[in-house]
Parts: structure tokens; sequence; C-alpha cells
């Protein structure tokens, strides 16, 4: 498909609203379901709320929080009959004893090591901090679990176009290192919707096997 109709598939695809499922808090409660999965990870504050609202169209969807580590849970949201939005916690970071952030991060990594369902996995980093070390383990880890992710850079909107050409250049120069990690780079902004088509295009993509 060329690149125009993948954006107006990919717009199409979210013309019914996804709806949310369930709150997850331990992999045993996770969705007995077969549907393809699409989730978003990333640091607290990365935007990663504002993101799934901006791709789904629907403002409050996802919980977005201006205190990092609100997002606690696993939280599903589904496409009827077609897949599933999962918003993952942030990690690193978060306004939580440290016992609850232990645990959630082996939720995360017990989720994103394990679910069969899962067919990619959008790595948001923040254009203005690029990619730390937490992000790096990450990325490790999905290397060695063969999990497929795509690094999505939030927040352009808070950089000049010149920073934001030589923060993706570093970051595509890193991701090169990783075997599991898609070599397309988005840019996006949620307060402006820049390239939210674009990753909408990729669901596309992803569910018919371009």
């Amino acid at each position: 498909m060329e690149q125009a109709d993948l954006i107006k598939a990919g717009n199409r695809l979210f013309e019914q609203k996804p709806i949310f499922v369930r709150g997850v808090v331990d992999v045993d409660q996770l969705p007995l379901n077969r549907l393809p999965e699409f989730a978003f990870a990333g640091r607290s504050n990365v935007g990663k709320s504002s993101l799934i609202n901006a791709v789904t169209g629907v403002p409050k969807l996802a919980r977005a929080s201006d205190t990092p580590g609100r997002t606690q849970e696993l939280n599903f949201f589904e496409q009827k009959d077609r897949f599933f939005i999962v918003d993952l916690p942030g990690y690193g970071y978060a306004s939580a004893p440290e016992q609850k952030v232990q645990t959630w991060t082996r939720l995360i990594h017990d989720y994103l090591r394990g679910r069969q369902q899962l067919r990619r996995v959008f790595l948001l980093i923040d254009i203005r901090h690029g990619i730390k070390t937490v992000d790096e383990n990450i990325m490790k880890m999905l290397d060695k679990a063969a999990v497929s992710y795509q690094i999505i850079l939030t927040k352009a909107d808070k950089v000049s176009p010149h920073q934001a050409e030589i923060m993706l250049a570093i970051v595509s120069e890193i991701g090169k290192k990783h075997v599991a990690c898609y070599p397309e780079i988005i840019l996006t902004s949620s307060n402006k919707k820049q390239n939210i088509d674009l990753l909408r295009a990729e669901f596309v993509k992803v569910l018919k096997g371009i």
C-alpha cells in the first residue's frame, strides 16, 4: 500500500472509538482473548496517556496526569473485534512507595516478555531527554524476548526543528544496535497532533503484515 492509502486506512481504523475494558495489576488477570495487542510503554511523564488519547481521538480515554507514576495498572482498551491498546505503567521515576514501583516493574516485564498476542510495543521517548539507561534496559529485554518495538519521540513541539533533527539522528543510531527495534522512528506531538496519522498507519501495517 502507498503511504497515503495507509494513512487513510489508519484514520478509518479509529473512526470507531476504543472502549476501556479492564485494568490489570497481575498477569493472572490478563484478558483471555486472541486479538492483537499494541502496547504503549515509556518513562513516567513521557506523555503516554496524551498520545494514546490523540491516536484514538478520545480526549479522556487514558488518564493523563502531571504527576509521574499515576498509571498503576496495565489498562486495556478494545477496538471492537480488531485489537487492544495496552497502556503500561510508566517506568523509572514514580511518586509511589518503592515496593509498589517494583511491583509495577515486574508486571511490565512479565507482560512484555510473555504475551503472545503482543504485536508491537510503541516505546515512547521524550525528545527533550533522549534515550536513558532505563529505556535501554527495556530495549535489551525486548531484544532478548524477540518482541518488535518502535521508538516514538514525544513532545516534538517542545523543541526546535533543528534540535528535533539532532535527537532523531542520535536515537536512530542507538536503535540500529538493537535487533528487535523497528527502524522507522516517528516524531510526534500530542498537543499539535503532529504525525498522529503516521502512527495510526503503523497499526494498519502491523495488522496487514506489511
